[in-house]
């Protein structure tokens, strides 16, 4: 058992929602109890104790859109490369970059982003994968980096017709053998979902394909209207819109989730809503790539289930979190909405989402619910409690406050040291993964 106390704990429960002076008890993956802190050390002397430190306990971060295959590309420059569009972006560097990754590079690229994750209090991810230098044997190799460290995940991989039958085929086996081994598999730390690119490098010859490889198992991870290539490609070659398309293709459904859905009509959010689809939303990276502002506050106001990732811009939720919010305003032009909603999709969207693919509730610091738990090194100056702590997160915390994350019932970060995990000799294979990279995509040694 184990006990982490000495600190404020905001649990994201109703039930108790605040304890100035709690502590949360953990028995093997599960959580036991939560309540003040002098309780439960007087009915569990003996129990291992995790010191906050004055700081903040609270449910682990989620992250439910995000990308492994780039993880090592951070200060990479490759020679020629200057994006005028989205799909120049997309072709110089992040298609040039998965067609250089062999199996050794898609596990340092995993090593890179479970590392940083659990150093930003992230708890959960749900990654979107492609290395069409090596296709067949990917997500299993991520799933041993997640299993290795400890990472609780969704695993996927990016079907794209964009290089051709072979690699497009190699994809479909990719995800339906990975999606059958984590069923047999039923277990509560790797699930799988069925990937697919943007719609403009995918026909509905590849999606009857993809139905068909996936036979129910489970619902499927797709970029959809990130750009206008989706709703220009998809009027023109198929006489309807991105959504349609893929209602009329079977992919939409309470496990499916859509990443970004920027250029969509309302005629589109009310299929979304009807179907119970879910949406992710990365602002930072629909900013950077100049993509356009999704139709957020619209979506939440149907109802649609619609979370926060960060398409690996950062591996920082409380990063991502912050950009949301002034974009939205800045995008309504009114310095007024949008709180509830930026909130609401990280604190209870995310969880929400998890709740479709993973059995024991995450986000939440309450009994029978996931022993995902971090401590935030955060010792406020000004009033603090669970009615103003959105109020903090957005203005005072990020993700390097976090001092200790503990997932699944395991302390693999504590005191801002990793536990059990040697960080050194996992860095230095890395960087030899990522200088071989590197080379191949610059011509040069590194």
């Amino acid at each position: 058992m184990l006990l982490i106390g000495n600190g404020k704990v905001i649990t994201r429960s109703a039930a108790c929602p605040y304890l100035p002076d709690g502590g949360v008890l953990i028995e093997g993956e599960k959580i036991l109890k939560v309540g003040p802190l002098e309780e439960l050390r007087g009915a569990y002397p003996q129990v291992e104790f995790v010191d906050a430190k004055g700081g903040v306990i609270m449910p682990g971060l989620i992250n439910v859109h995000t990308h492994i295959y780039s993880g090592l590309a951070r200060g990479l420059s490759i020679e020629g490369y200057s994006a005028s569009n989205f799909l120049e972006v997309l072709e110089g560097q992040w298609w040039n970059i998965d067609r250089h990754l062999t199996l050794d590079g898609t596990k340092a690229c995993a090593y890179a982003t479970v590392l940083d994750s659990i150093r930003d209090g992230v708890t959960t991810i749900f990654d979107h994968h492609a290395s069409f230098g090596e296709i067949p044997g990917s997500l299993f190799a991520i799933k041993d980096v997640c299993q290795e460290l400890g990472m609780r995940a969704c695993l996927c991989y990016e079907v794209s017709e964009r290089d051709g039958e072979e690699k497009c085929r190699e994809s479909i086996q990719e995800n339906a053998d990975f999606a059958r081994w984590a069923k047999e598999q039923d277990s509560d730390m790797i699930k799988a979902m069925f990937g697919g690119h943007a719609l403009f490098t995918i026909s509905d010859k590849t999606f009857e394909e993809m139905v068909k490889a996936n036979d129910g198992m489970t619902g499927y991870h797709i970029h959809v209207a990130e750009g206008l290539n989706d709703v220009y490609d998809s009027q023109k070659n198929y006489g309807c819109r991105p959504i349609n398309r893929l209602l009329y293709n079977g992919i939409l459904g309470e496990k499916t989730m859509l990443g970004h859905c920027i250029h969509i009509s309302p005629a589109e959010l009310d299929i979304l809503q009807e179907t119970n689809t879910m949406v992710c939303h990365n602002p930072e990276s629909n900013m950077g790539n100049a993509v356009g502002c999704s139709p957020v506050l619209q979506m939440y106001g149907r109802g649609i289930l619609i979370g926060l990732g960060t398409d690996a811009y950062t591996h920082d939720m409380l990063e991502s979190l912050k950009v949301l919010l002034p974009m939205q305003r800045h995008n309504a032009c009114h310095p007024n909405v949008g709180w509830s909603e930026a909130t609401g999709m990280l604190f209870k969207n995310n969880p929400a989402i998890c709740a479709r693919y993973f059995q024991k509730p995450v986000g939440v610091l309450e009994p029978g619910a996931a022993a995902d738990v971090i401590v935030m090194d955060y010792k406020p100056f000004t009033p603090f409690s669970d009615e103003n702590i959105d109020g903090h997160m957005l203005f005072g915390m990020m993700g390097k406050n976090c001092r200790t994350t503990i997932i699944n019932g395991k302390v693999l970060y504590k005191d801002r040291e990793f536990v059990g995990i040697d960080e050194d000799r996992i860095n230095a294979w890395t960087m030899e993964q990522s200088k071989k990279l590197w080379g191949e995509l610059s011509h040069r040694t590194y």
